[in-house]
């Protein structure tokens, strides 16, 4: 499925571009002053003879890298653009100021722990403005409950192209290829999420993904022992295992609930495990998965 926007968003663990950027006395108003009303900036001045300098740069790069698009950073060598660094008054190197809202609110000089390095970051990242990231993530699972497959890839893109890592973006484009049926780029976009993050959206494809890599291809044969035998609760689970895998999540959901009310621990409980699957695949807040919580207990409650 080709979908508009597809291509632009960057691999995981790159920083975004223009976050990170050697600064001049040309640029400072621009790549700082103007900047900063959007977006806090941290200005580092430093010099190749700087020893503590080439300890520091580093250590802020990837406190701002890991920032996430909330802070910039701009490193203007003194010696080749000196000035901005005396009309601030820098008397020593590394000499650190952060900008927000087009003025210094923030510095320090001499080199830092990498600790230190990364609450002052912290600290300047939190007063970021509103992201408006989260606007695209709206407009994305908007388009997405629509049937908007190019919008919603489109809104999710432009949150990607941002931060890489976004789990909810990850989480929404990995959704709209499996709307399309690529489940294997769905599948490859899940997996670029980091290790250990946790997004219901994400959870909710990678869910369907388990399914229909472990569901049947067919479901004639299950269909036509159902038929002969409308009590053969195995080819009932087979056949939901198939439905559910092919998306159909509804009508696995109905076959699953029949088995439960019929025999709840069948199978070691397998059709209340596979239906809690299903709802999961779903989307824990969605219809579906309400509407089949209230059917279990009103089965297993009753």
């Amino acid at each position: 499925m080709a979908l508009i926007g597809e291509n632009s968003a960057p691999l995981p663990g790159a920083a975004p571009a223009g976050l990170i950027k050697d600064g001049t006395d040309a640029g400072f108003m621009a790549d700082v002053i103007e900047a900063s009303r959007e977006t806090p900036v941290i200005v580092d001045f430093w010099a190749p003879w700087c020893g503590p300098c080439k300890q520091l740069g580093p250590a802020i790069e990837r406190a701002v890298t890991a920032a996430r698009g909330k802070v910039k950073l701009v490193k203007i060598d003194i010696d080749q653009h000196p000035q901005f660094a005396g009309q601030l008054r820098v008397q020593s190197i590394p000499a650190v100021f952060a900008f927000v809202g087009g003025r210094p609110v923030d510095g320090f000089t001499g080199a830092l722990p990498e600790s230190q390095i990364k609450a002052f970051v912290e600290r300047l990242a939190a007063q970021a403005p509103a992201d408006a990231g989260d606007e695209l993530i709206a407009v994305g699972r908007e388009a997405l409950e629509a049937g908007d497959l190019n919008t919603a890839a489109q809104a999710f893109a432009r949150v990607l192209q941002s931060d890489p890592q976004e789990v909810r973006a990850l989480g929404g484009m990995a959704r709209v290829y499996l709307e399309g049926g690529d489940l294997e780029r769905a599948a490859e976009i899940a997996a670029m999420a980091p290790e250990g993050a946790k997004d219901p959206g994400l959870e909710s494809v990678r869910a369907a993904l388990a399914l229909a890599d472990a569901a049947p291809a067919e479901t004639a044969a299950f269909e036509a022992r159902l038929a002969a035998d409308p009590a053969d609760h195995e080819a009932r689970f087979e056949l939901a295992r198939a439905l559910a895998g092919a998306g159909r999540l509804e009508a696995a959901m109905d076959h699953l609930l029949q088995i439960i009310a019929a025999d709840r621990d069948w199978n070691e409980g397998a059709a209340r495990a596979q239906l809690l699957t299903v709802f999961e695949a779903a989307g824990a807040a969605s219809d579906l998965a309400r509407q089949g919580r209230r059917r279990l207990s009103a089965i297993l409650f009753s």
